[in-house]
């Protein structure tokens, strides 16, 4: 699969589902057990026969019952046999077909819906539509409507939900899942690097692999979300030399955070530099994406802005190696890019005199967030000093009290493990905190502008199947 297409969400079709009138209840119960295929829905109206009855039986029932995933019948079951029995799972499988029944369109003698269909499925909800003699039939997107988001099912799944928690991206956008997510886990691992720490983080992945305990199976797909961040931080813990702590069993690679932190503090700011810059490309990619190329090209979030950071940060590199002549350039080519952000932010005013004050506003934000968001990223370098000093407070302590002999010994050992693990515990929820943080707030908002709306197919199992969850067939990634 190209790049272009892996980074992208998965292509939909705008779809018609065209049965005869008398298989239409057939044709929707193939649809709603494949899973696939999300039906535009009438405006709200009031319940059907089989929605009555199901808030008749939700009012009377127990919390369990009215737990009860639904389910579709393979026939059209008594409605009435099904409220004296109580079956909250069939009768909210009904009502959710009665709300698709209500959508059709009819005409003679027969019955059509429209909806949205991954490209990749429509063939085979053809195949399943024509054992009720019916079609999947392509239809043009409406205008000024964008299709619904799917993001793909990469191998990094669990990388998604960084994603998803902020927004859906619009369907234009690239999916920024793996990438997103190799950079929370790398940042995570400069803030809590050690390989003693990274390596119980990994322990805690496999737990949740083999699925303990549990009680939290169901997060075992994060997994590898969970893996990544161990890795990442015994990575930077071998380039720290820390090991539970600068306990001495492993040598310093590349600095001591205690020793060097500025030189910490350089390289974190440098890498953030680098990852606001590779968030601005990809957000001109989405304005070109979302709105053509002069959208793109004016753009804050696009290739003016892009232009405007790209000369920032040359400039200032170049004023820190003391390189006159390359700062100069790199003034002139953020001085360019900030001349086409005003462009494009007075294009979106009323002009006159109020416009250019609003525009004269914006640019100083622009200018002054730049920096800001550049220097945010010195937090990395901030909580793995605070990390480092934590776990060297502990082994200090640990090692004062084992010399002295005897029963302090044993309280060195109790001191070890506690203050391991409180240091693990803090350490860990205030880099995974700050780490989403920089993510959300300096890359993200740069990377999206616009609102997508997430795709829901319409998925009941039938309840023939003991686990009804069996019977679903997810989505192909396109």
């Amino acid at each position: 699969m190209p790049w272009s297409e892996a980074m992208a969400p998965v292509r939909m079709r705008r779809v018609a589902v065209v049965v005869p009138r008398t298989a239409l209840r057939d044709a929707l119960v193939r649809i709603a057990e494949e899973g696939c295929v999300e039906l535009d829905r009438a405006e709200e109206s009031a319940p059907g026969a089989a929605g009555a009855r199901l808030q008749r039986v939700r009012g009377r029932g127990s919390g369990a019952e009215n737990a009860a995933p639904a389910v579709l019948a393979a026939a059209a079951p008594d409605l009435d046999l099904l409220e004296r029995r109580g079956d909250a799972a069939l009768l909210a499988g009904e009502a959710q077909l009665e709300e698709r029944v209500a959508a059709a369109v009819r005409k003679g003698e027969v019955a059509a819906l429209a909806g949205w269909c991954p490209a990749a499925e429509v063939p085979r909800i053809t195949r399943r539509l024509a054992e009720v003699g019916g079609a999947l039939l392509p239809l043009p997107s409406p205008r000024g409507t964008d299709p619904p988001t799917q993001l793909r099912p990469h191998r990094t799944a669990s990388f998604t939900p960084l994603v998803t928690t902020y927004g859906t991206p619009a369907y234009a956008d690239l999916d920024p899942s793996w990438p997103a997510g190799l950079t929370y886990v790398a940042m995570f691992g400069i803030m809590f690097g050690d390989v003693g720490h990274g390596a119980l983080l990994l322990l805690g992945a496999l737990a949740l692999r083999l699925g303990r305990p549990r009680r939290m199976a169901r997060l075992g797909r994060l997994w590898p979300f969970l893996a990544g961040a161990g890795v990442a931080s015994m990575l930077a813990g071998a380039a720290y030399g820390e090991f539970f702590g600068p306990t001495g069993l492993l040598p310093v690679l590349w600095l001591s955070p205690t020793a060097e932190p500025a030189r910490l503090l350089a390289a974190a700011v440098v890498l953030g530099a680098g990852l606001l810059a590779l968030a601005h490309a990809a957000g001109a990619v989405n304005r070109v994406r979302e709105g053509g190329w002069g959208a793109g090209l004016y753009a804050a979030s696009g290739g003016a802005g892009l232009l405007f950071y790209l000369g920032l940060a040359s400039a200032a590199g170049a004023l820190v190696v003391h390189r006159t002549a390359l700062a100069m350039a790199g003034a002139a080519l953020a001085a360019a890019g900030l001349a086409l952000v005003a462009a494009g932010l007075y294009r979106a005013t009323t002009g006159g005199g109020g416009g250019l004050a609003e525009t004269a506003v914006r640019l100083f934000d622009i200018v002054v967030r730049a920096g800001t968001s550049t220097l945010s990223f010195a937090r990395l370098a901030a909580f793995g000093l605070t990390h480092a000093a934590l776990a060297g407070l502990v082994w200090r302590g640990t090692t004062a009290l084992a010399g002295r002999g005897g029963a302090a010994v044993a309280g060195a050992g109790l001191l070890f493990v506690v203050g391991t693990a409180v240091t693990f515990a803090l350490e860990a929820l205030v880099a995974g905190v700050q780490a989403l943080r920089l993510e959300f707030y300096e890359l993200f908002s740069r990377l999206f502008g616009a609102e997508g709306r997430p795709f829901r197919p319409w998925r009941v199992p039938r309840a023939e199947s003991a686990d009804p969850a069996a019977k679903v067939v997810p989505c192909s990634p396109g």
